[in-house]
């Protein structure tokens, strides 16, 4: 049974949350689309950034990816109150307007890796061909992307959570995968589907853990929205590299050949990964949140009435199986809410002891609750 701390919190991340009693606020939001919006750090506040590589497009899942933050300090709410921390996300417009985060070793630890449409290869969008999606992109902002992801494997005190556009990136980058687009025979890969964990994930510290969960020790539910197959390259020279997950086959039960969950580098204590991408969407697995998100996208004039109208009945179709929501549920656990709780969990405990600020607080202890 999943365990109660990784429940939706009671706030929206579009004001911020406030610690009854408490002297600030224990989160907070910035949104860089040019350099004099980026906030200046602060000591008090622990900062997270977002590579919003969606190029501008209406979507759920970056707010979704926000909102997973907020959920984090709202459990962390004790520890943030009695040391007087926060925690912020830094959304950074990276496609569309060239922005990215400094490396890490100063305000920056942890990372989150968006979606976004369009050629995995930021040089084949030209706003005509086939795959771009209409998306036209100066692709300047990938050589920095891959410097800082450079920078980020060498610290093994950074981490790095990515889904979907931002997993096709880092296979580029790492050389792991190359894109390739999904023929018409295949079409898009859309819905609630099944990926198949690998031999090694079942040797994992941490995936272990999620095999052992499952009925048949392999397979899980997942929300997929992909027109590019990653497929493996020679990967053995890759530093860390570890396959976790791929699709499924035509069958729908045997492994197929795209990739689509890998690791690239882990924690320092050797069970977590710090380095980890999906080429799914686990920061969709809460249908609940993702309405109130819609909700209030809608509610902003953020989206049109037909894309509010589309997303609203994919969130509220009946699918089969009674425990269809809970499997989606463990999948988001194990592969997103947990690892940024971890690493979270450890940047705020790591602050409150540089403060003079010492908490009971440990992100190891999380190794036990995670399962009821």
């Amino acid at each position: 049974m999943i365990a109660s701390r990784y429940k939706t919190a009671p706030y929206t991340w579009d004001r911020p949350a406030k610690a009854p009693g408490a002297p600030g606020d224990i989160f907070q939001y910035a949104r860089v689309e040019d350099p004099e919006a980026l906030p200046p750090a602060d000591e008090r506040i622990v900062d997270v950034a977002v590579l919003d590589l969606n190029c501008g497009w209406p979507n759920l899942g970056h707010d979704a990816l926000v909102h997973a933050v907020l959920e984090t300090a709202c459990e962390l709410l004790p520890v943030l109150t009695e040391t007087g921390i926060a925690v912020r996300a830094v959304s950074f417009a990276v496609r569309d307007h060239q922005m990215l985060p400094e490396r890490p070793g100063g305000r920056f630890a942890v990372y989150l890796g968006t979606g976004g449409p369009g050629h995995i290869d930021p040089h084949e969008n030209d706003g005509e061909s086939a795959g771009s999606q209409g998306v036209r992109e100066d692709p300047s902002w990938e050589a920095p992307a891959f410097a800082l992801f450079d920078a980020i494997r060498h610290d093994p005190d950074a981490a790095l959570l990515a889904v979907c556009h931002t997993f096709g990136v880092l296979c580029r980058w790492s050389g792991a995968a190359r894109p390739v687009l999904r023929s018409a025979e295949k079409g898009k890969s859309s819905g609630l589907l099944e990926n198949v964990l690998t031999p090694e994930s079942r040797e994992h510290p941490w995936f272990s853990r999620l095999a052992s969960s499952l009925d048949d020790g392999q397979h899980l539910r997942i929300v997929d929205s992909r027109l590019y197959d990653l497929i493996p390259g020679p990967h053995a020279a890759i530093p860390g590299f570890i396959p976790i997950g791929y699709e499924t086959g035509p069958d729908g039960c045997s492994r197929g050949e795209a990739l689509t969950m890998m690791e690239l580098a882990r924690d320092r204590g050797g069970v977590m990964p710090r380095i980890f991408a999906v080429n799914h969407h686990p920061e969709i697995g809460d249908r609940d949140r993702q309405h109130m998100l819609l909700n209030q996208k809608w509610e902003r004039g953020e989206v049109t009435r037909e894309w509010y109208e589309e997303r609203l009945e994919m969130l509220t179709r009946t699918y089969p199986g009674e425990d269809s929501d809970q499997r989606l549920h463990r999948t988001s656990v194990f592969t997103l809410l947990a690892p940024l709780r971890f690493h979270l969990e450890r940047q705020v405990r790591l602050r409150a002891e540089a403060l003079g600020r010492p908490v009971a607080l440990h992100e190891d202890e999380m190794f036990d609750e995670v399962w009821d």
